[in-house]
């Protein structure tokens, strides 16, 4: 699985960057396999996005860093808080993609901030965004006050959500086991046994076996 984190941070060191950090360790650490993790800082990229918003190309850095956002299994990202929203940057980074970039990928969203009063951002300034692009938003994000490092709470937040978005990462890019399975047999072949009377065919809408989850099955998983 392909896991890429954005991190709107400006300062070196970044609390934003930190956040985003242990976010990610946490998720590839409950991975059942291998995953391929980038990590992107936006400040790096700021000027190429600058440009790409006025003459509506993508420099070098940038495009690469498209490609890898558009191909990602899941993604988490995670931003400052500026004046009770989501940082410039980072809105400007995801104005720059196309507008069916994220449509349907998992997305765990993050935000750090210099009080806890700034915690609501996660549900009235970054979960409609990404709703807006047509992600698939994990139902916990995770703010991180200045208060909040090293006591009580923020790791558990960490775990619930990134097993979330673990959850439909893998939900949604294996393909279900009934469906590979009736790809698999042969012609005429009978699924449930000689008692069965169907012959077995691919998931609806898919000739190649592979079933589409609907999000209500997915919603299930999580609550399970």
């Amino acid at each position: 699985m392909k896991l890429v984190v954005v991190s709107a941070g400006l300062s070196v060191p970044s609390s934003t960057r930190l956040l985003a950090d242990r976010l990610a360790a946490a998720t590839a650490g409950r991975a059942p396999g291998a995953v391929d993790l980038r990590v992107v800082e936006l400040r790096d990229l700021a000027v190429e996005i600058a440009h790409n918003l006025t003459n509506g190309f993508p420099g070098r850095a940038l495009s690469a860093t498209i490609d890898d956002v558009t191909s990602a299994d899941g993604l988490i990202v995670v931003t400052p808080v500026f004046s009770a929203s989501y940082s410039g940057l980072f809105k400007s980074f995801f104005d720059v993609l196309d507008k069916d970039a994220l449509a349907g990928k998992p997305v765990l969203i993050g935000a750090t901030g210099g009080t806890g009063r700034h915690s609501l951002v996660l549900e009235h300034a970054m979960r409609p965004l990404f709703a807006y692009l047509r992600a698939v938003v994990v139902p916990t994000g995770v703010y991180a006050a200045s208060e909040d490092w090293g006591v009580e709470g923020l790791a558990e937040r960490i775990e619930r959500a990134t097993g979330e978005l673990l959850a439909l990462m893998t939900a949604l890019s294996v393909p279900s086991t009934r469906g590979a399975s009736a790809s698999a047999a042969p012609s005429g072949a009978v699924r449930g046994g000689p008692e069965a009377a169907v012959p077995a065919q691919p998931a609806p809408g898919r000739a190649d076996g592979f079933r589409v989850v609907p999000f209500e099955e997915q919603l299930a998983a999580l609550r399970a």
